[in-house]
This record gives C-alpha cells, sequence and structure tokens, in this order.
C-alpha cells in the first residue's frame, strides 16, 4: 500500500529540464539542506580536526591512528540501523524523533568533548569522540531513511544535492572555520561553537512532517525480525546473484577516489605545497567546486538516465585521478594544484550525487534506513582498509604509478555495471 504521501505525489512530473526547478522548490530540499549540514558537522571533527587538536596538544602519532578509529561508527552503522528503522521513540514520531535524540547527544558529546579536551583525561575524551562518531551515525541512518520517505523516487537527486550542499557547508564549518576559530580561540571555544551549530539542524527537524508510515512497519514484528527481513526482503526482490553483484558495486563504484583519500594530504606536503595553500585551495576552493559538482549531478540525473549517469560518474571519478600526474611533475605550481582539485572535486561531488539516488532506488520503503545504511557502509568500507595500504604502494613504486593504478581501479566497477545493466531498471523507477 502506498502512503498518502507517495499516491499525492505520483501524479507529478520531476523528469526533464521543467521539473528540475519543480523538484529543487519542495520544502523537502530546504529540509535536507540543513540535515546534510547536521550529518556533515560532526564527521571531521572525530577525523581531521580532531587529528589535529590532539597533534597540537602533543598527542603521539601513533595514538592518533589509534583514536582514529573511533569514527569506524560510520561505517557500521548498519549494525543498529534496524532497531532505528523498526522501534519508533515515544515522542515526535519515528524519524523525527531518532533525529532529536541523536542531535542532542551529538550536542552533549561535542560540549563534553570542549570542556574535558585531551589533557584532562584522554581516555575519557576518548569515550566522548566515540560518542560523537556515534551520534553521527545514528543521525545519519535517520535523515537518509527521512529522505528516501518524504519524497517520491523521481525527486531523490534533487534532495541529494540540497542533502550534499548542506553537507558541504558543515565540512567548511568543521573543517576550515575551526581550525580558524582555534587558532584565534583557543579549542574549548572551537569545539563549544561547532556543539551549538547543531542546534540548526535540530531546529529543521523539530518543524519538519514526519513522514508517512508504511503499512508494514505499523505491525508488531519481533526484533531478529528487524535484523534478517531488511537483508532477505533485498536478496528476494533481486535474487542472489544480482543482489551481489549490486552490493559489490556499489562497493566499489568510487574505490579510486578512496584509494586517493588517505594519501591526498601527505601528497600535497611533499609536492611542496604549504599548509596555507592546502586550507584555501582543497579545504574551501575545493568544497565550492564540489558542491557545484552536486548540483550538476542532481541536474543531470533529473534530465537524463540514472543509469547513463552511472557510466558517466564512474569514469569521471576515474579519469579524475590522472590529474594529480600535473602536480606530481609541476611540484608547488599552484595551476597545477587548483587544476587537480578542480578535476577531482567536480567528479566526487558529481559522483556522489549519482550514488546517493542509485542507492536510494535500491531500498524498500518498508525496511529504508537498514538498507540504506548497508549500502552507505558499503560504499566506504573499502577506502577504510585499502587506504591504510596506499602508503606501503606508494613506497614500493612512486606516487606516479599509484595515481595511475588507482586511474584503472575502475575497471571492475564498469564490469559490473555492463553485467547489471539490463537487469536493473531506469529513471529511478522501482
Amino acid at each position: 500500500m502506498n502512503s498518502p504521501q507517495q499516491s499525492s505525489s505520483s501524479n507529478t512530473n520531476y523528469k526533464g529540464w521543467r521539473g528540475i526547478k519543480r523538484a529543487f522548490a519542495t520544502p523537502s530540499a530546504l529540509t535536507m539542506l540543513f540535515l546534510g549540514f547536521g550529518s556533515g558537522l560532526p564527521f571531521l571533527l572525530v577525523g581531521a580536526t580532531l587529528s589535529t587538536w590532539l597533534r597540537d596538544t602533543g598527542v603521539a602519532l601513533s595514538v592518533i591512528g589509534l583514536i582514529s578509529y573511533a569514527s569506524f561508527f560510520y561505517v557500521l552503522k548498519f549494525l543498529w540501523a534496524p532497531l532505528v528503522d523498526r522501534y519508533p521513540l515515544p515522542f515526535l514520531g519515528r524519524r523525527k524523533g531518532w533525529l532529536a535524540l541523536s542531535q542532542l547527544l551529538l550536542m552533549g558529546a561535542l560540549a563534553g568533548m570542549a570542556l574535558m579536551g585531551p589533557q584532562s583525561s584522554l581516555l575519557l575524551f576518548v569515550v566522548l569522540a566515540g560518542l560523537v562518531a556515534f551520534a553521527g551515525a545514528t543521525q545519519d541512518i535517520v535523515v537518509d531513511a527521512y529522505r528516501i520517505e518524504v519524497a517520491p523516487v523521481e525527486s531523490q537527486a534533487a534532495l541529494a544535492a540540497t542533502y550534499i550542499l548542506g553537507y558541504r557547508f558543515g565540512l567548511i564549518l568543521s573543517g576550515a572555520i575551526a581550525l580558524y576559530l582555534a587558532e584565534l580561540t583557543g579549542w574549548t571555544v572551537a569545539y563549544l561553537i561547532m556543539a551549538t551549530c547543531v542546534l540548526l539542524p535540530l531546529f529543521a527537524g523539530l518543524l519538519s512532517k514526519e513522514p508517512a508510515a508504511q503499512e508494514l512497519i505499523v505491525r508488531e514484528i519481533r526484533l531478529w525480525d528487524a535484523f534478517i527481513k531488511p537483508f532477505q526482503e533485498f536478496f528476494s526482490r533481486n535474487g542472489i546473484w544480482l543482489g551481489l553483484a549490486l552490493l559489490a558495486f556499489v562497493g566499489l563504484f568510487k574505490l579510486p577516489d578512496q584509494m586517493i583519500g588517505v594519501l591526498a594530504g601527505p601528497f600535497y606536503l611533499d609536492s611542496g605545497y604549504t599548509k596555507a595553500d592546502i586550507a584555501t585551495v582543497s579545504k574551501i576552493y575545493g568544497v565550492w567546486i564540489g558542491i557545484a559538482g552536486a548540483f550538476l549531478g542532481g541536474i543531470c540525473i533529473a534530465a537524463f538516465s540514472l543509469r547513463s549517469m552511472l557510466v558517466v560518474a564512474a569514469l569521471a571519478v576515474s579519469i579524475s585521478n590522472i590529474t594529480y600526474l600535473l602536480m606530481a611533475y609541476n611540484p608547488g605550481q599552484s595551476w597545477a594544484f587548483f587544476a587537480t582539485i578542480s578535476a577531482d572535486n567536480l567528479s566526487q561531488g558529481f559522483a556522489g550525487v549519482v550514488l546517493v539516488a542509485f542507492m536510494s532506488s535500491l531500498t524498500n520503503r518498508n525496511f529504508t534506513a537498514t538498507q540504506y545504511a548497508l549500502l552507505v557502509s558499503l560504499a566506504h568500507l573499502p577506502g577504510k582498509f585499502i587506504g591504510g595500504l596506499s602508503g606501503y604502494i606508494v613506497e614500493a613504486s612512486s606516487y606516479s604509478a599509484f595515481f595511475i593504478l588507482s586511474t584503472f581501479s575502475v575497471v571492475p566497477t564498469l564490469l559490473l555495471l555492463a553485467w547489471i545493466w539490463h537487469r536493473i531498471k531506469d529513471d529511478n523507477q522501482q
């Protein structure tokens, strides 16, 4: 049975150039802007920004590396997504209740990190960092489910674009702005300000509408079913082999980008660029180029077929890695840095929206949070493991050889896409 919002939206055409303006003008698109900001905010605060804080206070590099595993909650979030999917909290509704709870927990944990600091008790500080990551990952589960359920499939690209725009704003704030604040006012004030900024997505969530519940959701089910049925339904709908191929395709889609991600910072430094250069070109200019790529992806999906955009996005992410050779052969040259970041971030933003739209089309709205969380986890899992080996590859060869290798890592993705091409439905139709 379709929900009322699905039925009412079935008569609305979101495809083609005329549908682009209609999709981006929906109230849900504005809501996703603020919720995307909330999702992007904590990511760097338990990642690169946190590492900078720890190093600034004299924590050893080996310890910093171990502490970085606190962010692994973002990869494992599919493990508790079934609970979020199936059991509504006794206030605000199924999605808004979990969203508000995760955001309040996030705000409290960030404030705790700010007031505690790593100097007083490193162990407790790490526990709070893990709590931030857990709350941020839970928030992501709810936001992704909310986005898929609140609007029809045809407008998902627009919602994904505004979500990524907000996400990038969150990254700017928790990355470049947080570092500037720490330099001017200290880390305590910087993280307290970050905690206060969670109020924006909190209010946006409270003022948003609760998506209509699916018929299956309102029935009482056992805890075991909450974990099993989402995966059972996915493979029942797609079949074992197609289901495995789809999961593998999602996991490999952004592999070229993930291979480079871990070594990007060290490569910039080794190429002769200063920290100020990196902050200006990569953290500020690059973010805006990524935003442009995200909106370009949303427009192209609205105008063209999703399958064709999967091909374009996969090739763009792969080919953009070649531009890193410009920096390798022209070290310290600003034009090479700008050209590389332009190509890399534009393709990342474009591919991010395409992948979000594709993963959204793979989910059943009865199991939105669980199935989407699994897909997102798979999309990031290769980068977590391969990133740890990338340094060994460079040491055994060179940066240039590594960039060429990362470019050709798209081949398995294209082969999988060729196999599933006629086995998946196009134009975001389920």
